[in-house]
């Protein structure tokens, strides 16, 4: 009979990811303005921070992941919560952009060991048969980040001042993730025998001579690309596409609430739903919403419609994303499979808005880039479908 996830586990490792996620990465947004007035920076300098902490997280990504596959999740997450932590504690003091730019790369480092990416290795490790209802739940759960704090950050800002505010942020981190990483991650023992870890690292070079792995590689990089691309432009297309202003800034923030929606349903339907059916029409939900712009463009209906799918399988398709590695090529080596792709996921979450909005024309509006969109999804789903298909003939 299968076991469910712990929930103590589960629970205290989400609150740290809302934590983290809500005041560094949601957190950014906020203090972007006050940093360019205190270091007299340009918007696309100070945005530049942001960029050097994606980077940075992606470069540090297979380290990590080949750490935490060794059973050092304890010391990796406490350590990068501690990284978080006192990049913000310091951040008060910040005068100068080559500082500024600095603690953001030690946030993005921090990232690489706190974020998502191996908190779901660890949940893989913990419940090799049930991680994926373990995952769906911290999903819904760190989700939330962004409803609770950019009004948090925000009433923090306006009534402590951007300084202090940065220091109540630095403590969450270092008084509540820390110790809950400590904690919560205690029971899990670094290998004591160096031959293990020496067929450890023959048997990763052997996936990474497979087939699955690169399809899924490009599954999930092509699919972060697409997804990634549309929030910066997000207010602007749906003006295009025959919305009111105020509805036009109201819709895009109901897109976390909707990605909860639609990790909740999967919740419940997760026993009754086979997982290689969900992953197979999972990702189709996304260039559907993409199509339904393309249809309907500058009518209000599929505007709304679009939104819908797009909220909904937004929020599915990191689910998808985060266990299909496990699924279709090997739990063993999750962490550095995943973060082998740390640097080309960065590359495409910083490059695709840019190449959206290269593509915009005044007489078509995104039309050329929302067919890219579509194309770029169809490519990303036949690569995972082939995945799929040759991993599971191997365990025939």
């Amino acid at each position: 009979m299968r076991t469910k996830p712990h929930f103590a586990l589960v629970w205290w490792l989400s609150l740290a990811q809302l934590i983290t996620w809500g005041s560094s990465f949601y957190g950014f947004a906020l203090f972007m303005a006050p940093m360019e007035q205190h270091l007299h920076l340009t918007r696309s300098e100070s945005s530049l921070a942001f960029s050097l902490a994606l980077l940075c997280e992606g470069l540090m990504a297979f380290l990590v992941g080949r750490w935490i596959d060794k059973g050092y999740a304890k010391q990796v997450m406490t350590w990068g919560s501690v990284c978080v932590g006192l990049a913000f504690l310091v951040h008060r003091w910040v005068d100068s952009s080559f500082a500024f730019y600095a603690l953001w790369m030690l946030i993005g480092a921090g990232w690489s060991a706190t974020l998502y990416n191996p908190a779901f290795t660890v949940l893989t490790q913990h419940y090799p048969h049930d991680f994926r209802r373990a995952i769906i739940t911290m999903t819904f759960l760190g989700g939330l980040a962004s409803t609770v704090f950019i009004p948090l950050v925000a009433f923090l800002e306006s009534s402590l001042g951007w300084r202090d505010a940065l220091t109540v942020l630095a403590f969450l981190n270092l008084f509540i993730c820390v110790p809950l990483h400590a904690w919560v991650l205690k029971e899990i023992k670094p290998p004591s025998h160096h031959a293990s870890n020496q067929n450890s690292k023959q048997s990763l070079q052997h996936h990474l001579k497979q087939a699955p792995f690169w399809l899924l590689g490009a599954f999930i990089v092509l699919m972060m690309a697409a997804t990634s691309a549309l929030p910066p432009h997000m207010v602007s297309l749906l003006r295009e596409s025959g919305m009111g202003n105020a509805w036009a800034i109201a819709v895009p923030a109901s897109i976390g609430v909707l990605q909860a929606l639609g990790r909740l349903v999967l919740y419940f339907l997760n026993d009754r739903v086979p997982i290689h059916q969900a992953n197979r029409w999972v990702p189709w939900l996304i260039p559907s919403a993409f199509a339904m712009l393309l249809i309907g463009y500058g009518q209000h209906s599929f505007a709304i419609a679009f939104v819908f799918l797009y909220g909904v399988g937004n929020g599915l398709l990191t689910i998808v994303k985060g266990t299909a590695m496990a699924e279709y090529v090997t739990r063993e080596h999750n962490g550095a499979l995943n973060g082998i792709l740390g640097v080309p996921l960065a590359l495409s979450r910083a490059l695709s808005p840019w190449l959206l909005g290269l593509l915009w024309q005044q007489e078509i509006g995104y039309r050329y880039g929302l067919i890219l969109m579509v194309c770029v999804c169809a490519v990303a789903i036949v690569c995972m479908l082939l995945a799929k298909k040759i991993s599971l003939q191997k365990n025939l």
